[in-house]
């Protein structure tokens, strides 16, 4: 894998029982924040009636998510800096809960664009926090394991999802919502003293920024200079942002359009985003396997084929039980793509590499919906989800067109970690 190939094995291992603990919870705020978002989509459709928004209207609304999350993703990177991703990830943990319940007390779309202001800065700044205290631990932990970070992630929405298809007939979104953010305040106290105790940011920071672990800073500097990288790592972004789009389009319109075109049962029109974060999760927890088999390109290829076959499906189908169908097959082609991205994309330019990437396809999931709002209001909600399925395809596209830089990502860094062995 990428990062992995910028590991030394001269730097001595760290204790296993802590980077076990730090690895669990740092899975658990991962699973907390699928869930939660989870939960704040299913009741988008109660939200936009209650509220009286149109499309457009709630594409606005929607806007203010990713207004909120650009520019808090763009001040979470000097946090996490100045007092670590850890402590980062924790703040986040507190604000992401608080700020799910505040969607179902407006009345308004101005103000639900308000408070969906501030939902869309505790997300964005857990994502942020959370990939880079990841990017921490995977090089601590010399292990391929950020798959398995992304697919806590989708099982978390899987689980929110779920809860909120059988809760959506029986409960208004204020005692949904309500109780999300009770359940994330407890999980955050109970987690939260694994990352905060002493030494835990310390151990990552000497397992993971030794000279034998990764290459000298000369080298990093380098890449970080260079323009050719700098371009490589914009095109892994948009690989990123491109598959991020869909995420968050099924994730926002996929209940709305089973309840408005297929006329689905409101709980069965909330089961969309449980089938695709859970055809995810699955493609997620087989990751590394299919990466070791095939390959990131091939990955990437035949993933953002599969999911431009499955959103077709999904979004053109004329009956639920196919749409949904074509969701669990989407989410099954584009399981894998968001991870390879961004480790392509670290390892050519380190962190900062990663944290560019990561940031390009969260923006992806967070402007997504607000475009196929506008989409829906032009044309139809059906035409615009067809979106998703086009950039799945130029997905697939630029992986297979960016498919000579895999090697060159293999065999650059393997000199200097080469030479720490023969050391």
């Amino acid at each position: 894998m990428p990062l992995l190939n910028k590991l030394g094995t001269a730097a001595p291992r760290p204790t296993a029982p802590d980077l076990r603990r730090l690895r669990v919870a740092l899975t658990v705020f991962f699973a907390l924040d699928g869930f939660v978002f989870a939960g704040w989509v299913v009741r988008i459709p109660a939200i936009k009636e209650q509220t009286g928004a149109s499309a457009s209207q709630l594409g606005l609304a929607l806007l203010a998510v990713s207004a909120g999350a650009v520019i808090t993703m763009t001040l979470t990177g000097r946090l996490c800096r100045r007092y670590g991703s850890l402590r980062t990830t924790v703040a986040c943990g507190v604000l992401l809960p608080l700020s799910v319940a505040l969607p179902p007390l407006t009345d308004s779309v101005l103000v639900l664009g308000l408070v969906l202001l501030f939902f869309g800065a505790a997300y964005g700044g857990i994502s942020v926090a959370m990939n880079s205290a990841a990017v921490d631990l995977v090089a601590a932990l010399r292990r391929p394991v950020m798959p398995s970070f992304h697919a806590a992630f989708s099982l978390g929405g899987m689980i929110g999802a779920g809860l909120g298809g059988l809760v959506a007939g029986h409960l208004s979104p204020t005692p949904h919502l309500l109780g999300i953010t009770v359940l994330g305040l407890a999980i955050t106290a109970v987690t939260a003293p694994v990352l905060l105790r002493d030494g835990a940011a310390d151990l990552l920071r000497e397992h993971s920024s030794t000279p034998e672990a990764l290459p000298s800073p000369d080298v990093r500097a380098s890449h970080r200079m260079d323009r050719r990288t700098r371009g490589l790592v914009l095109v892994f972004g948009l690989i990123a942002l491109c598959t991020a789009y869909g995420e968050g389009a099924i994730a926002d319109w996929g209940p709305l359009h089973l309840e408005q075109d297929l006329h689905a049962h409101p709980g069965v029109a909330a089961a969309s985003y449980s089938c695709f974060a859970f055809a995810m999760t699955i493609g997620r927890l087989s990751g590394t396997t299919l990466l070791e088999r095939l390959g990131r390109t091939r990955t990437v290829v035949g993933g953002g084929a599969t999911a431009c076959v499955g959103m077709l499906l999904g979004a053109l189908a004329p009956s639920t039980g196919l749409a949904l169908a074509g969701f669990a097959v989407t989410g099954l082609g584009l399981a894998n793509i968001f991870p390879v991205a961004v480790e392509r994309a670290g390892a050519l330019a380190g962190p900062g590499g990663v944290a560019a990437a990561s940031t390009l396809g969260y923006g992806g999931m967070l402007v997504g919906p607000p475009l196929i709002g506008f989409m829906a209001d032009w044309y139809s909600l059906p035409a615009a989800l067809t979106s998703v399925a086009l950039l799945a395809a130029a997905a697939a596209l630029i992986g297979f067109a960016t498919r000579h830089t895999e090697r060159t990502e293999h065999v650059e860094p393997l000199v200097p970690t080469e030479r720490t062995e023969t050391v």
